[in-house]
């Protein structure tokens, strides 16, 4: 079994916070095995499954129903209120019972779904709870030589672990044949993933997101879903897609969120301060389950993706900064992969080649123009050089063993 210490670590930073903790993340990504881990810290401890008929009728018939817990010591008890998204008044309800018993319980409140997304009306939780993310596994978790964080904002581009290599290299091959799902990823056989994943989708947009939409024929979404794979990496164009099926704009923008909001996809923005010519609008697309994507290279930019949007997310939940995850792009179709900010100021340029260990152009010309550390990873083993740009240095190296080090 793995652990998720990780998270377990963020679980008791965040929860030392009189706060509601909201834990989501994808379907099968070890939310239940998660929160049963964290159960276990606690004597008194409380189960609630919003999908179980017999626990949703004790809500609505009695909502405070976990004063009942039978306790075994005078110890703060922990709620877990599991996939509560489903519920069209849940946040009115976690308002009510965080007012009231805040300072009695620990609420951990987890789903398949974005809480932060999915929202009906004002923020009436604001103030009220904590986001933790939790991710399917990544070469960062796995290896466990990340870095700390004021180390890796001093140095991203030095001091490197290079040591049991084979480790990290297997690790990161494993990922890139059957992704970062616990249960492919601890299987290892592509043959297993195959089948893991064939009802994988169909099971989310024909229980998930129907349960929450009004969408009847969710035909569509499955159909909108099975075209992404190939724009993986590139600016999507909504009207585009909307011409290619047959349906309206709005319809396309409704189904884009929904896949966003139970994670099947995320999308990350141009980043234009500064960039003249830039690009404004559209974004491009990655997939949380990526080895659906055939070709290779763009498989390769959609696992830096997640490794990178993992660390954003978790930098921002551990309060380090106001960290975002973007792309550079201009008209004149100049492009570096990924740029991260803080503050929206730009911090660190990431671009990805796969088997290309020359320096981009595109990085090299950026580079110029923001002044930043810029790195460039490469599905190659044995990559390690610096190229002098002006005041900074580009770095280009083999993926798995910067990407390991990402705190």
């Amino acid at each position: 079994m793995i652990k998720r210490s990780m998270y377990l670590n963020m679980w008791q930073d965040l929860s030392s916070e009189k706060k509601m903790i909201f834990l989501s993340g994808p379907r099968q990504v070890g939310k239940t095995t998660f929160a049963q881990k964290i159960a276990e810290g606690f004597k008194n401890n409380l189960y609630f499954n919003w999908d179980i008929i017999s626990q949703k009728r004790l809500l609505i018939q009695e909502p405070t129903f976990f004063e009942n817990i039978n306790r075994k010591d005078e110890s703060i008890p922990l709620v877990i209120f599991d996939e509560m998204h489903k519920y069209s008044k849940w946040k009115n309800y976690l308002k009510g019972i965080y007012d009231e018993f805040a300072g009695d319980y620990k609420f951990l409140v987890s789903g398949s779904g974005r809480f932060d997304l999915y929202k009906k009306g004002g923020d009436s939780l604001a103030g009220r709870y904590f986001q933790l993310h939790l991710f399917p596994l990544t070469v960062a978790e796995l290896s466990n030589k990340r870095k700390s964080f004021k180390d890796f904002a001093v140095s991203p581009l030095t001091n490197f672990d290079f040591t049991n290599l084979k480790i990290t290299s297997k690790i990161w091959q494993t990922l890139f044949n059957v992704g970062g799902f616990p249960e492919p990823y601890v299987n290892g056989k592509k043959t297993f993933f195959n089948k893991w994943t064939a009802n994988y989708t169909s099971q989310i947009v024909r229980e998930d997101i129907k349960s929450i939409s009004d969408i009847k024929n969710t035909d569509y979404i499955e159909i909108l879903f099975s075209l992404l794979p190939k724009r993986v990496g590139s600016p999507i164009s909504m009207n585009n897609i909307a011409e290619e099926l047959q349906v309206s704009f709005g319809s396309i923008k409704e189904w884009l969120k929904l896949l966003e909001i139970f994670y099947l996809v995320f999308r990350i923005g141009p980043w234009t301060k500064k960039i003249s010519r830039s690009i404004l609008k559209e974004k491009k697309l990655y997939l949380y389950n990526y080895p659906e994507i055939s070709d290779e290279s763009y498989r390769f930019e959609n696992m830096v993706a997640v490794e990178l949007l993992r660390a954003v997310y978790n930098w921002n939940e551990y309060g380090y900064g106001r960290f975002t995850l973007h792309y550079l792009r201009n008209k004149e179709k100049e492009e570096v992969d990924f740029l991260i900010c803080e503050n929206n100021n730009p911090k660190i340029l990431i671009e990805t080649k796969f088997s290309d260990d020359a320096p981009s152009k595109n990085l090299i010309y950026f580079q110029k123009k923001l002044n930043i550390p810029a790195i460039q990873l490469v599905n190659k083993e044995n990559v390690f050089k610096y190229l002098k740009n002006e005041q900074n240095k580009i770095l280009i190296i083999t993926a798995h063993i910067w990407l390991s080090t990402l705190p």
